[in-house]
């Protein structure tokens, strides 16, 4: 004998309002107005001829019939949410592994991640940050061995050269260098009103790239900005961006920075950019993949999705 079932969308609402003993509390959680709660109650009790709440002028109240209904209803809940949950995990997932120099995942991958996990949920990543991923040398190659089978797929953020042989190379960007340091440092007592003031200031040096001719250097900067190099090298060395990021932050000194890996900083008014002026070195951030897993589903999807968010955040210059 069939039995006409209310609509599962009232009898969701009528739990919950329950539970919180408020409309206003049910359409929160349940992410609608109040008034739609109170329209799905009301279309409940009609369907079920009886009154479910007490609608006094500050409270709800359950009547005797909605205290009968509340906990069968409860548990029947709780099954229906286990069941989805339980389908949900049956679901194929895909690991995607990837490396990528550390600022670049923690200062410009990771808080865009999120727009990933909502276009791709199945995926499940595994990010690693690894100096690793920056060419130690001129000559290039990953310095790594290729994934073996059985590893899933791997992606590669490489910042170097762009000379991977047997791995597919996609060009991201080449970043730009510009000085970069605290607020407070304008308005300090030694001026830092035209370049020619550096030269009373700490200078912060980022050495992450360990091959020294591909560094941007302040003499490069200095000379670029028209300022004679009194001390070349004197200033504070820091192997890791994060570190010289950190430093300038903190008030040490006037930093020559990646733009993209200190942009939010600039933009929420942590950093200040004293001068407008730029200077590039020849290495740039790829997405490096093996030719044999380049066109995986999962590392397509996670590749086209980077290529994207560079277009959009138009960060650093067209590759010669």
């Amino acid at each position: 004998m069939s039995v006409r079932f209310p609509p599962l969308n009232a009898l969701r609402a009528f739990e919950v309002a329950a539970r919180h003993l408020s409309f206003k509390l049910a359409a929160e959680e349940l992410s609608v107005t109040p008034t739609a709660i109170s329209h799905q109650i009301r279309g409940l009790e009609e369907d079920l001829g009886v009154l479910l709440f007490r609608r006094l002028t500050r409270a709800l109240e359950l009547t005797p019939e909605g205290e009968a209904m509340l906990p069968k209803l409860r548990e029947a809940m709780a099954a229906i949410t286990a069941s989805v949950e339980a389908v949900r995990a049956l679901r194929p997932v895909s690991r995607l592994s990837v490396v990528a120099p550390p600022s670049f995942a923690s200062r410009w991958l990771v808080p865009r991640l999120h727009r990933f996990s909502r276009l791709q949920p199945d995926v499940e990543l595994h990010l690693a940050s690894a100096t690793k991923a920056i060419d130690a040398s001129d000559a290039g190659g990953l310095g790594v061995e290729p994934p073996q089978r059985g590893d899933g797929a791997q992606l590669w953020i490489r910042f170097g050269s762009g000379r991977y042989p047997g791995y597919r190379t996609d060009w991201l960007f080449e970043p730009e260098y510009t000085a970069v340091c605290c607020p407070a440092l304008l308005r300090a007592k030694i001026p830092l009103r035209q370049p020619a003031d550096l030269q009373r200031h700490n200078l912060i040096y980022d050495d992450t790239v360990p091959d020294s001719r591909e560094r941007p250097t302040w003499v490069q900067w200095l000379e670029a900005a028209g300022v004679p190099v009194v001390r070349p090298e004197a200033g504070l060395h820091f192997s890791d961006s994060g570190l010289a990021i950190a430093a300038a932050l903190d008030g040490l000194g006037v930093a020559l920075l990646s733009k993209p890996l200190v942009a939010a900083e600039v933009a929420a008014g942590r950093l200040v950019v004293p001068f407008d002026i730029c200077v590039r070195r020849r290495f740039a951030y790829y997405v490096v993949t093996p030719e044999a897993t380049a066109e995986s589903p999962t590392v397509a999807a996670f590749r086209a999705w980077l290529l994207d968010e560079v277009r959009d955040a138009n960060v650093g210059s067209d590759p010669a």
